[in-house]
C-alpha cells in the first residue's frame, strides 16, 4: 500500500484549536531545503511549519496552507516530490500558474487537494450527467456558509483568509465539474468585506454559454443552507447538505444515500473519513504515472484561481501576493 493513503490521517493530533487559531504561525522558517531533504531521507516524517502541514513521503508531501513562501514548494520540486496541496492551491491564479509549469517542469505529480471531488456522491454526480440524466443543464446553484469569524486563519489577510479562497472555492468546484470546466463569459460578483479587509460574504453570478447559470454563494459571516443544486430541463439534482463532503444525493426527489467508512479515531472535522477518497485518487495516479487528475486538473485549478481574482477584484479584496 502507498504511503500516500497515509494522508488520510494527517490532521492527527493536530487540534481544532491549534489548527484555526493560527498559533503555527509563529514558527521560524527554516530552509526550505531542510524539509525537502527530510522527506526524502526518511520514510515518513510529520512536519508542522507556520500554517503549513506537511506529510512527507518517499514519493511525496502534503502541503497544507497558500500563503507559505513559494521557495518551499518549489523545493520539493527539485528532489522531484510529487505534491498533493491543500485547497486553495495558492493565493492568486499568478502562484497557480507558477505551481503547475514547475510542476510540468520538473515531471512531477501535482494537486490541488479539493478532497469533495473524490466523494462517492460527486462520482454519482459526474455519472448522472454523462448520462443526461435531468437533460440539458439550465443552472447550477451551490451555498456553503457558517459563522466563523471567530476563527483566526479565516479573518486574517495575511494568511489568505476569507469566504472566498475558504468556502467559494468548494462552490466553484462544484460548478466546474457539472460544466466540465467550461470557461464563464461573465462574472458578477456582489458582497461586502470585514473589519479586517477580507471577504465576509458574496454573491456569485457566473454566465455560460446558452444562456445556462451558476450562482454561488459563500460566508464566513452566517449560516447558509450549505446545499447545491442541479437544475436540467428533465429534472434536478441536489445534494441536501454538507455539499462540500456530501454523503447523500437526491435526483428528482429520490434521496439515495453513501455512508462513508467507520472512523477508528477520534475526528476534529464532518465526515473527515472521506479523506480516504482523495488520497486513494492520488495513489492510483502515482501508479498509472500520470501527473495530474482526471478528478482534478490542472486545466480546473487555473480557472478556479482566475474566477476567484475576478470576484476578489470586483469585492475590493487584495492579498500581498497580488503585487508581487
Amino acid at each position: 500500500m502507498s504511503n500516500f493513503l497515509s494522508l488520510c490521517a494527517c490532521w492527527e493530533g493536530v487540534t481544532p484549536e491549534l489548527h484555526n487559531t493560527g498559533q503555527l504561525t509563529n514558527l521560524q522558517w527554516p530552509p526550505a531545503g531542510e524539509y525537502a531533504a527530510q522527506g526524502r531521507s526518511a520514510t515518513t516524517s510529520l512536519l508542522l511549519c507556520g500554517l503549513c502541514l506537511l506529510k512527507t513521503t518517499r514519493r511525496g508531501v502534503r502541503w497544507h496552507h497558500p500563503s507559505s513562501p513559494p521557495e518551499y514548494w518549489q523545493a520539493f520540486y527539485e528532489v522531484q516530490k510529487n505534491v498533493l496541496i491543500e485547497k486553495p492551491l495558492a493565493m492568486n491564479s499568478r502562484e497557480v500558474q507558477e505551481l503547475i509549469s514547475a510542476a510540468k517542469d520538473s515531471n512531477v505529480f501535482l494537486m490541488e487537494a479539493i478532497w469533495t471531488c473524490f466523494f462517492p456522491v460527486s462520482l454519482e454526480v459526474r455519472r448522472l450527467l454523462a448520462q443526461a440524466e435531468v437533460g440539458d443543464v439550465q443552472i447550477v446553484r451551490a451555498d456553503l456558509g457558517a459563522p466563523l469569524t471567530h476563527v483566526p486563519r479565516l479573518v486574517d489577510r495575511d494568511l489568505g483568509g476569507g469566504a472566498l479562497l475558504d468556502l467559494g472555492i468548494y462552490c466553484l468546484q462544484f460548478v466546474f465539474m457539472v460544466y466540465n470546466g467550461e470557461r464563464p463569459e461573465s462574472i458578477q460578483a456582489t458582497g461586502h468585506r470585514i473589519d479586517t479587509g477580507v471577504d465576509g460574504t458574496e454573491v456569485l453570478v457566473l454566465k455560460f454559454s446558452g444562456n445556462r447559470l451558476a450562482i454561488c454563494t459563500c460566508s464566513v459571516t452566517m449560516m447558509l443552507s450549505c446545499d447545491a443544486v442541479i437544475a436540467g430541463t428533465k429534472g434536478t439534482i441536489k445534494v441536501p447538505h454538507h455539499m462540500w463532503c456530501p454523503t447523500a444525493l437526491e435526483v428528482n426527489g429520490k434521496e439515495t444515500n453513501f455512508p462513508l467508512p467507520e472512523a477508528d479515531m477520534p475526528l476534529n472535522f464532518t465526515n473527515s473519513t472521506g479523506l480516504r477518497y482523495e488520497a486513494e485518487e492520488v495513489r492510483r495516479c502515482l501508479l498509472e504515472g500520470l501527473k495530474e487528475s482526471p478528478g482534478m486538473p490542472w486545466a480546473h485549478s487555473s480557472l478556479i484561481a482566475e474566477v476567484l481574482d475576478e470576484a476578489r477584484r470586483q469585492l475590493g479584496v487584495t492579498y500581498d501576493q497580488d503585487n508581487v
